[in-house]
């Protein structure tokens, strides 16, 4: 189940033999080379002046662009540039999340999908859920792109649901194993509950699961054609346990790391802004509002405590 693919930062981390020697050992092996392309100004600025051509055009110079090529991030680009995605097959990871925490720009994905460019959504760490990935990144060329030129579909839902699933995959090199629940793929799918509130009345599906669709509605998933998760949590293994002793080495090795905060956390910039009198003003507050009781005539009565849910049994069908 693990996909080796080689590597390069940047562009401007390599020479020109390595970026070619690294594609070409890449295609020859079937595997993908993962580099962050035009994703900063200032890296497009140090290309210009130490090549004369921005990264993308440099890495066609160098012979790195093609389908074995993985270009992450991919906003800052000319129409020229986009036309030799286009024509190269080179793939790009559309990270919309990592360019609004740390970005330039976000990159022009309905674009991509009417030139026919391969893409697929992408994190580069930022956001694991893939429900919202899908909404950030729909989101993200309304705001982008959308409200500028009138586009009220911007692509519509099944755009962003395709590139979360089959795009990504072929994106990664892994088209022909994933993305898509069809004989002869790996039997990796989620049963999802559109039976909720969110989902009710259904009037347009694809919609519906990229700006509604929540992880709290997957029900199970499947690996392979085994149960992995039901209801969250490892049917198998004691999940809750690995998340306890996650929490307790965390801050551990962030302290050996030595990572050094150039902001303060969200809770202690508010403080040091409105200082020790209104935090406790607003405690106070709390305080009072919880104290204050409920009417006779509204008095909530306790709903029954759920059921735990079994877990089923592994489909037979689903067996490999």
């Amino acid at each position: 189940m693990v996909h080796p693919s080689l590597a390069v930062s940047v562009p401007e981390a390599a020479t020109a033999r390595t970026l070619a020697a690294t594609a070409r050992l890449a295609a020859e092996a079937g595997a993908v080379v993962q580099i962050h392309v035009n994703e900063h100004l200032v890296a497009v600025e140090r290309s210009l002046v130490r090549h004369g051509l921005r990264p993308l055009e440099y890495l066609h110079q160098v012979g790195a662009l093609g389908p074995q090529l993985l270009a992450a991030h991919a906003t800052l680009l000319t129409p020229a540039e986009v036309t030799l995605l286009a024509e190269s097959g080179t793939a790009v990871s559309y990270n919309p999340v990592a360019s609004a925490w740390k970005g330039n720009a976000v990159a022009p994905a309905t674009t991509f999908a009417e030139r026919g460019i391969r893409f697929g959504l992408g994190t580069d760490g930022t956001r694991g859920d893939g429900f919202r990935l899908a909404d950030a990144a729909e989101f993200a060329q309304r705001l982008a792109y959308g409200l500028g030129s009138g586009d009220s579909s911007c692509g519509a839902g099944w755009t962003w649901l395709e590139r979360a699933t089959a795009g990504g995959a072929d994106a990664a090199g892994l088209g022909r194993l994933a993305g898509r629940v069809t004989a002869g793929a790996a039997a990796d799918f989620l049963l999802v509950d559109i039976g909720g509130p969110e989902m009710q009345p259904s009037w347009d599906l694809p919609w519906e699961l990229v700006r509604r669709g929540n992880r709290d509605q997957l029900t199970a998933v499947f690996v392979a054609g085994r149960l992995r998760l039901w209801q969250g949590w490892p049917p198998d293994w004691d999940g809750p346990a690995l998340v306890r002793r996650a929490a307790e080495l965390g801050p551990l090795v962030v302290r050996r790391a030595e990572v050094t905060r150039a902001h303060p956390t969200s809770v202690s910039a508010r403080d040091r802004a409105t200082g020790p009198r209104h935090t406790a003003a607003r405690h106070s507050a709390a305080a009072t509002a919880t104290a204050i009781p409920v009417q006779p005539d509204r008095t909530p009565r306790p709903f029954p405590a759920p059921a735990t849910p079994s877990v089923p049994a592994e489909p037979e069908g689903c067996r490999r």
